[in-house]
């Protein structure tokens, strides 16, 4: 089992942070009511702040959505993942990807929530379009590909974790599944993109056996850091992301509460009197840092201008994977 250590570096950052500062990484910046109210009239038309902190040189989280592309301003509208999927080409994908990174840098956010690998057990799931299809070989190839090109200029983060695939009752259902088949079946795709370095994981809204999976021992820690060695960190699914206890699901392996400060922010005293962890803590904002610090890292500066958004190359892009992905069945003479 891995156990994860934070560079030298980040370690002697994180420990400098006071209580307060530390619990002011864990959650979303902007105040939840009023955030919401803004979100519900338009969804990430800025992208959404977490865990910033100018006074101590921590950039924090500058999130933005997808997954046909960035949702913000007039951005490319890329077929969806099902359609891209049909194409069976992980290069296209990739090239996708980049686009999709230069254009959110472009508009102001590093960090990108649009790698859904949900595997599509029936088409009416209000997200069956967000994801690649049923086959969980060809989420993992097509999520690590998005990967790989998103994060040559954002954080990608995937989603979500885990067993979600209904819409009607996707706030309380409670997934009964064995652990052969989750393994074999419902986890391997998440599994590669976190082998391929995905910086973040976004839990999912429902149960699994049980347990929230905003709170799931089982799934964040043991089996995604545990088992898998994830050095990133984990988001809550937005709003109704963190059920019950908030410590219990710090405590359990979630590490930020997304999008607005909320439950989470609220530990103070819980930390002050010695009932949350602050190694537990302590571990969350490092592993936010330790992706921040990545991140600031890489790039291609020169390519985040206005002029890249619906770019002529990204639109001319778009068409080609729309075209690839139209699949038609040939009639041999039986019909």
């Amino acid at each position: 089992m891995a156990t994860w250590e934070p560079p030298a570096d980040v370690a002697a950052r994180v420990g400098e942070l006071t209580d307060l500062e530390l619990l002011h990484l864990v959650g979303g910046d902007g105040p939840a009511l009023k955030g919401n109210l803004e979100m519900a009239k338009r969804y990430n038309a800025t992208p959404i702040v977490a865990g910033r902190l100018p006074a101590r040189g921590i950039a924090g989280i500058a999130f933005t959505d997808g997954p046909r592309g960035v949702v913000m301003g007039r951005s490319t509208a890329f077929p969806v993942p099902m359609a891209r999927g049909a194409a069976f080409d992980p290069g296209l994908e990739e090239q996708i990807g980049d686009a999709i990174g230069v254009e959110a840098r472009a508009q102001g956010a590093d960090f990108f929530g649009g790698v859904c690998i949900n595997l599509l057990r029936h088409p009416a799931w209000g997200r069956a379009q967000e994801t690649y299809g049923e086959d969980s070989h060809l989420l993992g190839e097509m999520g690590a590909a998005l990967v790989r090109g998103t994060q040559r200029h954002v954080m990608a983060c995937i989603k979500h974790y885990a067993c979600n695939s209904m819409e009607n009752s996707r706030f309380w259902v409670d997934v009964r599944i064995d652990e052969a088949d989750l393994r074999d079946l419902y986890l391997p795709h998440f599994r590669r993109c976190v082998d391929e370095g995905a910086a973040s994981v976004m839990s999912a809204y429902n149960k699994v056996n049980g347990d929230w999976c905003g709170g799931h021992r089982h799934l964040l820690t043991e089996v995604l850091k545990d088992d898998w060695g994830f050095d990133g960190f984990v988001i809550s699914d937005f709003t109704f992301g963190v059920r019950g206890s908030a410590q219990a699901c710090l405590e359990a392996g979630l590490d930020v509460e997304m999008p607005f400060a909320w439950r989470v922010k609220r530990l103070g005293r819980a930390v002050r009197a010695g009932r949350l962890d602050r190694a537990r803590l302590r571990d969350a904002a490092a592993r936010l840092l330790h992706q921040q610090d990545r991140q600031a890292r890489r790039g291609e500066p020169a390519r985040y201008v206005s002029e890249a958004v619906a770019s002529p190359e990204h639109r001319a892009l778009a068409h080609r994977a729309a075209v690839d992905g139209t699949v038609l069945l040939q009639n041999d003479g039986l019909l």
